[in-house]
């Protein structure tokens, strides 16, 4: 009896999510669904061979790919400049900051930490997304001193 019970909470748990990322759910084994189409936007290619996408959308989700700051300048102002990066990206998906769920930060230098979350703070409204941040071996590419990419719904 608890076998059954913990597998139906399971398939709910599943179905909810499902539903959240916009992604259809099969309603027995015998029935099929396909799955949502995935839409590329900014495809970057190298050598007329596409390379990677600048945002992805699937279902209700949008995936913004890695912006950094190409200028001389601070980690302020290359972090406000990738912000406002992000935030065109969304925008033109149909998302917006505050629709944000998960941001990765890679900087070029751990010490430009408290820099950069001075200008990250507030940014995303009032119930900022998860986060991680991480120094990068090498640097960011570019000689950005931070990039980042996101996860966000529409």
């Amino acid at each position: 009896m608890k076998k059954i019970e913990r597998r139906s909470s399971l398939k709910k748990l599943f179905a909810s999510l499902a539903g959240f990322a916009g992604i259809s759910t099969v309603a027995s084994a015998k029935s099929e669904t396909s799955a949502p189409e995935k839409q590329a936007f900014n495809v970057v290619e190298d050598q007329d061979i596409p390379l990677f996408s600048g945002s992805t959308k699937l279902g209700n989700m949008v995936f913004i790919a890695g912006k950094g700051a190409h200028f001389d300048g601070d980690i302020k102002a290359h972090t406000d400049h990738v912000l406002k990066e992000l935030e065109k990206e969304l925008v033109k998906a149909g998302s917006s900051m505050e629709k944000v769920l998960k941001v990765n930060v890679y900087l070029h230098d751990l010490n430009d930490y408290k820099g950069m979350n001075e200008v990250f703070r507030g940014r995303f409204g009032p119930k900022p997304p998860v986060r991680t941040t991480v120094a990068t071996y090498g640097g960011v590419p570019g000689d950005s001193l931070v990039e980042m990419d996101c996860i966000a719904y529409i």
